[in-house]
């Protein structure tokens, strides 16, 4: 085997083992090889060419793109004098991890946030109004496991923020190529 072939099995199997783990965050094996494509480029990539590359149809390859860009791990780049889009991909995986992490944080919050907001009142009112000694105590635990949502959200959120702002780092440092070889 030459060195270019070496080279390119190198890659495809790289390739494949990016496209494989997308699937932890969501992301279907398809559109992952649109991205281990885009990773391993030196160079801004059309629509055409990482059709070209994933052999799939330019619908699929488009939103596939469309759907990396939502997760920031795509971005399209304007190059002058060309009229088709180009695009790379954000080939930080810590700053992939902390985008993708930390939306999904905040979608979880807003949506347990809200039922918490809407039910809490509810059960409180009742609360009062109870005379039924079973009742009211399934009531209270209710409220109970209520504020352990809230205390949850809150928590989440304040490592949301943490990932946001970097200070993550200071408690998980990111190591460094120099530490791996000491």
């Amino acid at each position: 085997m030459n060195k270019d072939d070496t080279l390119n099995e190198s890659r495809d199997i790289l390739e494949s083992a990016i496209a494989q783990s997308m699937t932890v965050y969501g992301v279907s094996p398809s559109v992952g090889r649109i991205y281990s494509v885009l990773f391993f480029t030196k160079t801004p990539m059309t629509l055409k060419e990482i059709q070209d590359h994933v052999a799939m149809s330019k619908a699929s390859v488009s939103n596939g793109v469309r759907e990396l860009m939502d997760t920031e791990m795509v971005s399209k780049i304007w190059k002058k004098g060309q009229r088709q889009d180009h695009y790379i991909a954000e080939k930080d995986f810590f700053r992939n991890f902390i985008v993708y992490f930390v939306k999904m944080m905040r979608q979880e919050n807003h949506l347990i946030k809200k039922a918490v907001e809407h039910s809490e009142p509810l059960l409180q009112e009742l609360s009062g109004e109870l005379e039924d000694t079973s009742a009211k105590k399934e009531l209270e635990e209710d409220l109970q496991l209520l504020q352990h949502a809230k205390d949850y959200l809150e928590w989440t959120m304040r490592i949301a923020n943490a990932m946001d702002s970097g200070e993550i780092f200071n408690y998980f440092p990111k190591p460094t190529s120099e530490e791996k070889l000491k």
